[in-house]
């Protein structure tokens, strides 16, 4: 199908950005909301953006957002969440890192942390924290994709397997309200398991985007996770399923991080 003009421009602002939401380009293209909906349906038809509450997100390869448009999309929330991460893991302590743009905001915030041993099968992670001494840092074996800089396949799932860590942060692509939690790569998958696997304590970072989102694979379920760190409060049926896994959900804010669920 050919896209009209008005198409097009959406889908590079949607590239550029990672999402659109109808009522900003509403008021961009001067056009009713119907109309950008009507547009935001066609691209969606055509596999080029997937739909979300309110607007719809830029689709790339195996309908996972393009690296750097994610990187683009959420930046305060991650910030945020990437803070409120570091403050719960203290000094002298091992941790899985993987890959994401969230958990690269988290790198971000420990990189005034002491005697740390960091293990990740993400290249932007060690280049975030390579500058500090005071961090040991371990990278994971494997395949390189060449998308996001994150290290996937068997290899890296053997490599994880030879430690056992105090803290796992991992990220995902998508999570259900019945608590299940989904990537897009198989391969990436399986590495996050093995992390999950071998940790401790797990705690689990992903900004409210993530509700709105599908993705194929499925890396578990919620109730592997010890500690969830968000920006806005998530749907209450999800709610209900972290209570009745006493799963410790924390909102983090630029000054604040009430806790919604008593901890473990």
């Amino acid at each position: 199908m050919i896209l009209t003009p008005r198409q097009n421009d959406i889908l590079d602002v949607a590239r550029r950005k990672g999402r659109v939401m109808v009522d900003d380009l509403a008021t961009h293209f001067d056009v009713t909301p119907q109309t950008i909906r009507k547009d935001l349906n066609d691209l969606c038809t055509q596999g080029r953006l997937g739909r979300i509450h309110g607007g719809a997100l830029f689709l790339a390869g195996a309908a996972n957002a393009a690296y750097q448009a994610r990187r683009n999309t959420a930046v305060a929330e991650k910030n945020a969440i990437g803070r409120a991460t570091a403050q719960t893991v203290p000094n002298n302590s091992t941790l899985f890192i993987n890959i994401g743009t969230t958990t690269e905001q988290v790198a971000e915030a420990l990189k005034q942390h002491k005697e740390l041993m960091v293990i990740t099968n993400n290249i932007n992670v060690i280049n975030i924290l390579q500058p500090n001494a005071d961090i040991e840092l371990v990278v994971a074996s494997g395949v390189v994709r060449h998308t996001d800089g994150g290290i996937v396949g068997e290899a890296a799932v053997d490599f994880i397997r030879q430690f056992k860590v105090d803290y796992a942060v991992i990220g995902v692509s998508a999570i259900d309200a019945d608590g299940a939690l989904l990537d897009y790569d198989y391969r990436e998958v399986r590495v996050a398991q093995a992390i999950v696997e071998n940790a401790r304590s797990v705690i689990l970072v992903a900004d409210r985007m993530k509700f709105d989102r599908s993705a194929p694979v499925r890396i578990g379920h919620i109730s592997m996770v010890d500690l969830f760190i968000t920006d806005a409060a998530p749907p209450a049926a999800f709610l209900e399923v972290c209570a009745a896994a006493d799963v410790t959900v924390r909102l983090a804010a630029p000054e604040l991080t009430p806790i919604l669920q008593s901890s473990k």
